[in-house]
């Protein structure tokens, strides 16, 4: 937020409300998904089946992800250079393997006969598939921006770097790891 005088109002930089109505497009879409999920599982061939245990480990690596862009955005508006840079990296670093995780957790379930799409598969296990495939482009998304500020950030000083942007992909990163965590939650006791 700016703060231009003492007798104006704050403003929210335009990038930060832009960034706030995508998250609040992208809440409604997977609102969407899980509804349909919960009126699609009444269906009398739905398929029960136990989520990989990979996606246990992929939920504390993006947690743990979440706690080193809140502690890298704090080191940057700290003028600690080094720290910022070590921690934005190593966000980075976790969300590839978070998506790596994701995509291990769905081979695994391929391994086990639960086919996500296409002939033989099961309506609970393509809604799997969509549900999280989207969520992970999202992440991926988020991966992109950490890995472009990133490495941003060790070509540059700290007067270059855009603290609205490192507090943008703060958010947004926040936003993919909450979202992920309802979606296990969901998949793990609404299926």
């Amino acid at each position: 937020m700016t703060i231009v005088g003492p007798n104006e109002t704050k403003r929210i930089h335009s990038h930060k409300f832009f960034l706030w109505a995508a998250m609040g497009s992208i809440c409604m879409m997977f609102a969407a998904f899980t509804s349909a999920y919960i009126v699609k599982r009444n269906q009398s061939q739905w398929l029960d089946f136990d989520l990989p245990k990979v996606f246990w480990y992929s939920t504390l690596v993006i947690v743990l992800s979440s706690i080193t862009v809140h502690l890298a955005l704090k080191k940057i508006k700290a003028n600690e250079i080094n720290k910022y840079k070590s921690l934005i990296a190593i966000t980075a670093v976790l969300g590839v393997v978070f998506s790596a995780m994701q995509f291990f957790g769905f081979t695994e379930l391929n391994n086990h006969g639960i086919q996500l799409f296409g002939a033989g598969s099961n309506p609970a296990a393509s809604f799997l598939g969509v549900i999280v495939g989207f969520h992970v482009l999202h992440v991926l998304a988020g991966v992109i921006a950490v890995l472009y500020v990133s490495i941003n950030s060790f070509n540059n000083k700290k007067s270059n770097v855009n603290i609205v942007t490192v507090e943008m992909i703060s958010t947004y990163w926040h936003f993919v790891d909450v979202l992920w965590i309802y979606l296990f939650v969901f998949f793990m006791w609404i299926r």
